[in-house]
């Protein structure tokens, strides 16, 4: 198969390999669409996965294959999405379910091989079936909505509260879109780029403001944080209104330092700072998966439109200079693989030695 192996920080090579081997629970996904996270950015330039190699990509959809096991041959054939954290199950958070806080977690795409080649191996429990509705290309975005949704849940929106959303990634205008949903009476995305509001104008009830330098802005009662920089930090403490909610979601690029006025803030206001992390996952159970695929399949969630390119396959490599050096404005950027629809296969039969 065609696959994107990373073997050193900032060396990625397009190769010709294997398919996975499949182990009991697991089946071989053929991967339509993959988005580019902004974390892959940094993990492919900067600081590696966990491992070398490995193939990159957690935000990924696809058509079940072939199966490891014969008793769930009804899974081949079927479209799916992917939830790319594989859990510990024996950790005290994996014992009440809370998996997305897993000590000792395994995940596509940065621990083992995700979804930036032509096929993936993925457990069984981590396949979401897609309606007909749900396309390959918002499936390959349940991540991102997910995530975005366990963090704006952390926000304790209120019916009537206003909310800020400090960043233009496309995970930002997910989280401004869940919060209008949850009854914010006004919902707004604080970026650095102009050429963004073209895609706030198409969500309703979202308005955009650029924030380059020092601008005066109002004040919000909840505050989410999108981008993980310092910068973004002290502007999400300097709007929160007093006894206001901000939700840290961004992740760290560097070394974040609170000035003491900021703590102030903290203190003298009584904020309510919370962090977030992932997004919660549980099998055929109501979770932040189930609610953002009924969201994609219902239509009340503005998914394609936040794809602002799409690229080939085999030009992977372009989608990630773009975002690597925002040489032009961009929010969700997308690969599809364009293969031949794959013959059913039957389940592997375990050797005999």
């Amino acid at each position: 198969m065609k696959a994107y192996q990373l073997w050193n920080i900032g060396e990625l090579r397009q190769v010709e390999i294997d398919k996975p081997s499949l182990q009991p629970g697991w089946v071989l996904v053929q991967v339509k669409a993959a988005g580019i996270c902004s974390s892959d950015i940094p993990r492919i330039f900067e600081t590696g996965t966990y491992h070398f190699p490995t193939i990159p990509g957690h935000e990924f959809s696809g058509v079940v294959v072939e199966t490891a096991d014969p008793n769930q041959q009804e899974l081949v054939g079927k479209r799916v999405g992917v939830f790319p954290l594989i859990p510990c199950r024996t950790c005290s958070a994996c014992r009440e379910k809370h998996y997305e806080m897993c000590e000792h977690y395994d995940y596509l795409g940065s621990r083992r091989d995700g979804g930036f080649a032509e096929y993936a191996a993925v457990p069984v429990w981590n396949l979401i079936p897609l309606p007909d509705s749900v396309s390959y290309r918002s499936a390959a975005m349940l991540e991102p909505f997910s995530v975005a949704l366990h963090a704006v849940r952390q926000g304790k929106i209120g019916q009537g509260d206003t909310v800020a959303v400090i960043g233009s990634g496309m995970i930002g205008f997910a989280a401004a879109q869940w919060a209008k949903k949850m009854g914010a009476k006004e919902v707004c995305v604080i970026g650095q780029s102009a050429g963004k509001k073209k895609i706030a104008d198409q969500i309703p009830g979202i308005s955009y403001l650029v924030k380059n330098g020092n601008e005066e802005l109002p004040c919000f009662d909840c505050v989410i944080e999108a981008v993980g920089s310092e910068r973004a930090v002290e502007t999400a403490l300097a709007i929160a209104n007093p006894g206001g909610h901000i939700v840290l979601m961004g992740n760290p690029k560097s070394d974040i330092r609170l000035p003491k006025a900021l703590y102030w803030r903290i203190l003298r206001k009584q904020l309510h700072v919370t962090g977030t992390w992932n997004s919660s996952y549980e099998k055929d159970a109501p979770c932040d998966w189930s609610r953002a695929m009924e969201a994609l399949s219902s239509g009340e969630l503005e998914a394609e439109g936040l794809i602002s390119h799409c690229y080939q396959a085999e030009q992977l490599t372009d989608g990630l200079e773009l975002m690597r050096t925002h040489r032009e404005p961009y929010c969700k950027v997308m690969i599809e693989w364009k293969q031949e629809e794959k013959e059913v296969s039957k389940p592997r039969e375990k050797r005999k030695d």
